[in-house]
C-alpha cells in the first residue's frame, strides 16, 4: 500500500495534542499514531511532513516538523467543516530518488481520492515528485511557485532546488502547461533566466509589483493545480530566519494572502511549503500560512472549471483581428476569458478553455489592449 511508506507523527507532538482544549486545531485532526492510521473516507485535506533537504545546495541541518506541527495545532480553527488529517512523515529514503518515489506514489493516490495535501519539506526539489504525482491523472498542470528565483539553475548536473524546475521542463512526459513565478527578485536572476521564461511563454511577477497590489496573483492561483512555497521569498525580518538571510521579501501578511488565495481556488490540488531552517520562530509563520490555505479553502465558491457557463455574464469584444469572449461570474463577479480551440493546429488544451483574468483585463481589452496572460496562454497552446 503506498501509504506504507508514511512514518507516524512524534510521540512528543501527540503529547502536546493531548494537552490542549477540545477547541484547539488539534484536537480536531485526525492523527496518524503508532497504533492507528485516518480513515480517509472523509477527509478533505492532509498533512505530510517531508524529511529530506538533501537537494538543498545550502548546508541546512536535518528536517524535524515537531516545532511547526505544535504551533499548527495550538492554534484555533476558523468556522471550517471540512475533515483534517495528519498523516505523518515521509522519512529520507537512501538516495533522494527514494523520496521523490514515495512522495510521488503517496501524494498521487491521495490526487486520485481528491483529497489535498498539504506537503512541507525539506528542499523544494521536492516539487519535481509532486509534479510528477499528477502524471498518472493524464493533466496537464499549472504550477505556481512563490519565490524569488526562478530555479532553472544548471540543468546538466544534479537535481536540487535550484535546477529543479529545468528537469520538469525537459523531462518526459512533459505535462506542463504553464509555470508562474509570483516574487521574483531581479537581481537573484541572469538576464538568460529571465529570457528563458519569455520564450516559453511563461509568467513572472516582480516582488514590488505584487507588494503594490497583492490581489494582482488572484488570478494566477486560480488557474493552479501545484502551489510551491519557498520560505526564503519572505523577508528574515518576518519569517525570522536569519540563517538564509532575506533582507527584502513579501511580508507576513502578504505571505498569508497568498496561501489564502492559493486555498480558495477551486482549481489548486496541491500544496508545498519548502526551505524552512527548522527556527522556532519560522515555525510560527509556516503555521499561519497552513492555517490562511484551510481557511481559504472553506471559501471555495465551486465555479469554473466545475461550475455551468450558464451562471456568467458574456461579453464579447473586438480587438485586432480578434474577438475576445470574457465572462463574469454572478456569483463572485470574478472574470474569465476564453483561450479557444483552433482544431487545424495542435492544441494542448483540445478544448475551448476560460483562463481567468482580472476586470482590469477586460477594460484593457475595451481600450485594444490585448491581455498578456491570454496572449502567453494561446502560444503555450499552439507549441
Amino acid at each position: 500500500m503506498d501509504f506504507d511508506f508514511l512514518s507516524p507523527v512524534s510521540t512528543d507532538v501527540i503529547d502536546f495534542i493531548k494537552g490542549l482544549s477540545s477547541q484547539h486545531l488539534g484536537s480536531k485532526v485526525a492523527v496518524h499514531t503508532e497504533k492507528d492510521f485516518p480513515n480517509l473516507d472523509f477527509v478533505k485535506i492532509v498533512l505530510i511532513g517531508v524529511l529530506d533537504n538533501r537537494g538543498s545546495i545550502s548546508s541546512l541541518e536535518d528536517v524535524n516538523l515537531d516545532n511547526i506541527r505544535k504551533e499548527i495545532y495550538g492554534l484555533f480553527p476558523g468556522n471550517w467543516d471540512a475533515p483534517i488529517a495528519d498523516l505523518g512523515d515521509i522519512l529520507s529514503g537512501n538516495t533522494i530518488n527514494d523520496t521523490y518515489y514515495a512522495l510521488q506514489e503517496v501524494v498521487s493516490k491521495l490526487l486520485k481520492l481528491k483529497i489535498i495535501p498539504i506537503v512541507i519539506g525539506g528542499s523544494q526539489d521536492l516539487t519535481y515528485a509532486l509534479y510528477r504525482s499528477y502524471d498518472e491523472l493524464e493533466q496537464m498542470v499549472n504550477l505556481v511557485s512563490i519565490d524569488n528565483k526562478f530555479d532553472f539553475g544548471n540543468h546538466n548536473g544534479p537535481i536540487n532546488n535550484s535546477s529543479y524546475l529545468s528537469k520538469i521542463v525537459i523531462d518526459e512526459p512533459n505535462n506542463l502547461f504553464n509555470y508562474c513565478n509570483l516574487g521574483f527578485q531581479t537581481y537573484y536572476n541572469s538576464q538568460e533566466e529571465i529570457d528563458l521564461m519569455e520564450k516559453l511563454f511563461f509568467e513572472a511577477y516582480r516582488l514590488g509589483d505584487l507588494s503594490n497590489n497583492i490581489a494582482v496573483a488572484e488570478p494566477v492561483f486560480r488557474d493552479s493545480d501545484l502551489v510551491s512555497l519557498d520560505l526564503t521569498s519572505v523577508m528574515s525580518s518576518d519569517s525570522g530566519n536569519f540563517i538564509t538571510f532575506a533582507p527584502n521579501g513579501f511580508s507576513g501578511k502578504e505571505i498569508c494572502s497568498l496561501s489564502r488565495y492559493a486555498g480558495i481556488s477551486d482549481k489548486t490540488s496541491l500544496f508545498g511549503i519548502f526551505n524552512h531552517n527548522n527556527i522556532k520562530q519560522e515555525a510560527v509563520l509556516i503555521a499561519q500560512i497552513v492555517w490562511y490555505f484551510i481557511e481559504g479553502f472553506h471559501y471555495r465558491s465551486n465555479e469554473y472549471p466545475f461550475g455551468s457557463k450558464e451562471e456568467y455574464l458574456k461579453y464579447i469584444v473586438p480587438i485586432e483581428e480578434e474577438q475576445l469572449v470574457f465572462y463574469k461570474s454572478n456569483k463572485t463577479e470574478r472574470w474569465w476569458i476564453e483561450i479557444p480551440f483552433i482544431s487545424k493546429i495542435s492544441n494542448k488544451l483540445k478544448r475551448n478553455t476560460l483562463l481567468p483574468c482580472t476586470y482590469d483585463d477586460y477594460l484593457g481589452a475595451c481600450n485594444q489592449e490585448l491581455p498578456e496572460r491570454w496572449w502567453k496562454a494561446q502560444r503555450k497552446n499552439t507549441i
